[in-house]
């Protein structure tokens, strides 16, 4: 455990362990008055001193300076990469024990700064994404009072992606906007955070129903103007890092040093452009125009809630881009591969290759893919309810785009099995945006094969999923 209080406090507790006076501690060097004004914290001892007062009392300088030895502080260190190596590896029950040991045993802020932000990540793998924003929020504020000692990209980039999970579209967008403008202004169009960034805006973009928006940043991310650059991942941020040591940013200057070093032998840039590639298909299978055409003007009418109109489906041209984005889709963990395979049935239906959509779907679904367990953890505990919720989304959302595959084939008989082994499945999930859009999407199909009842039970569902409040206001617009 560190040694308790400040540099006065140490002194004094290990003088009187140790059961010496001011004046025997003080000796031939110091006066026992200096060494009062020590203990009450009035004065703070230089290293020469510290050095003479660590000798006397029979420990280290580091003890007295920071209350940890230099032992115990790699220990912490090692603990501290551990845990991250944990959460990488998809474990982050584990990660969050070892986040926690290093946050009470370390008295080094940066050491306990990096582990709140490793524990704010594990708190989020875990489903507890509301105690992981509250600590996302704590981390953005101090790095926002000591610009010097951190960066708030992280934090801002993270807070966004958590946003976006609980369906607060408008702080995700706000804070995804920020982030990207940020790294606009450093120069840095490449690397984790600007993919990051611009992936969870793209699809917070698509889930407010603003296509335009979308198409932009998706045309910049995915299609950017002018020849590839050719230049390292380092050398973008060795660039950031210097722009923002010009105008004092010293905290994102250190963080995109570090950065650079890093990407000297990092690979997972390709995940990040793995997991933009699949946003970016996403978003082409809800309606945005091809990323590689200029932008068409968007004539339907706006809405602020993404199943408030029709949902408009990509065309065959947004699918074959779609399919070429999903082949990059490469190194997922098991939730995104899992989306990653309805994504690509869901592009096959629009491009008439229904055979294969229908079978991959009918596999993903027969061997309990959608519902299995992580293989990536070493964690035997139990899955949250909020981990089991999202399966099953993924689930219904599989028999949904099922379903739209025997409705373009014909059959809408077993079109009509489907849906309704989707709609049993949604009656478990929890209120909200998600479950609001499966009961539109429910909706929809019920209307191709000609179920107007079930089609109104399922868009009175998605209403009621959304709140009260939203359902109040559909339903006064519609009368005018």
């Amino acid at each position: 455990m560190p040694g308790p209080g400040n540099v006065g406090e140490r002194v004094r507790n290990l003088r009187l362990t140790r059961r010496l006076s001011q004046a025997q501690l003080a000796g031939h060097d110091l006066s026992d008055s200096y060494i009062s004004l020590i203990e009450s914290g009035k004065r703070t001892p230089t290293p020469t001193v510290l050095r003479m007062l660590a000798e006397r009392l029979g420990c280290t300088p580091e003890y007295l300076a920071e209350g940890v030895e230099p032992e115990q502080r790699a220990h912490l260190e090692v603990r501290e990469r551990h845990a991250h190596l944990a959460l990488l590896r998809g474990d982050p029950a584990t990660a969050e024990a070892g986040f926690d040991e290093v946050i009470a045993r370390s008295d080094d802020p940066d050491l306990t700064a990096r582990a709140r932000l490793g524990r704010a990540r594990a708190l989020e793998e875990l489903g507890r994404t509301d105690r992981a924003i509250a600590l996302f929020e704590e981390l953005r504020e101090q790095a926002e009072r000591d610009p010097g000692r951190a960066s708030w990209l992280p934090p801002v980039i993270a807070l966004a992606r958590a946003y976006h999970t609980v369906g607060d579209l408008g702080q995700a967008i706000a804070l995804g906007e920020r982030a990207l403008e940020r790294l606009e202004w450093l120069g840095l169009h490449a690397g984790h955070e600007y993919t990051e960034a611009g992936r969870i805006l793209l699809l917070a973009y698509v889930d407010r129903s603003d296509p335009v928006r979308a198409h932009e940043l998706g045309r910049r991310l995915l299609h950017p103007e002018g020849t590839e650059d050719a230049e390292p991942l380092s050398v973008h941020y060795q660039r950031a890092s210097l722009r923002a040591l010009e105008e004092g940013a010293v905290g994102d200057s250190l963080y995109f040093a570090d950065q650079a070093l890093a990407a000297r032998t990092d690979t997972t840039p390709m995940q990040a452009h793995a997991r933009l590639a699949l946003a970016g298909a996403k978003a082409l299978l809800r309606g945005v125009e091809p990323f590689s055409a200029a932008a068409q003007p968007d004539t339907r009418p706006s809405g602020e809630y993404g199943f408030e109109r029709p949902r408009q489906e990509g065309t065959r041209e947004a699918a074959q881009e779609a399919l070429t984005l999903l082949q990059a889709a490469t190194g997922l963990d098991d939730a995104e591969s899992t989306e990653c395979t309805i994504a690509k049935a869901r592009a096959l239906v629009l491009v008439g290759d229904l055979d294969e959509a229908i079978a991959a779907l009918e596999q993903f679904l027969d061997t309990g893919m959608a519902l299995s367990a992580p293989t990536s953890g070493h964690s035997m505990a139990p899955q949250p309810a909020d981990e089991l919720g999202i399966r099953t989304q993924k689930t219904v959302l599989a028999r949904l785009v099922l379903a739209r595959a025997r409705v373009a084939q014909g059959n809408t008989s077993a079109a009509r099995v489907v849906l309704r082994a989707a709609s049993e499945q949604l009656a478990t999930l929890s209120e909200g945006r998600p479950a609001a859009h499966l009961y539109r999407e429910l909706g929809e199909l019920y209307e191709l094969i000609e179920s107007p009842d079930d089609a109104a039970t399922a868009y009175r569902q998605a209403l009621e999923a959304a709140g009260l409040a939203v359902f109040n206001r559909v339903a006064l617009s519609a009368r005018h």
